[in-house]
């Protein structure tokens, strides 16, 4: 009789990572703005329980309202040195 394969040796009762592979840190709110997790978090994701990272999962939208869009960068420099002209 052969075995009956099965998907249960890939189920995982851990929360998984709320990685978006959008990594940038917002310079004011030490946020990565893909996943809205601080450094930490992320650094520490791997070694965390399922009720911490569950306690991350639950702010993160909160977090996410709190981020604005960056208006810097080369777009608004480049704008800034034309309009000196």
């Amino acid at each position: 009789e052969s075995p009956v394969m099965s998907d249960d040796v890939w189920h995982r009762d851990e929360a998984a990572s709320p990685c978006t592979k959008v990594c940038v840190i917002h310079p004011e709110a030490r946020l990565c703005v893909g996943c809205h997790r601080t450094i930490d978090e992320i650094a520490s994701w791997g070694t965390m329980s399922t009720n911490d990272r569950q306690t991350v999962l639950d702010v993160l939208p909160k977090r996410a309202k709190t981020l604005k869009i960056r208006r810097g960068g080369r777009r608004a420099r480049s704008r800034n040195t034309q309009n000196m002209d």
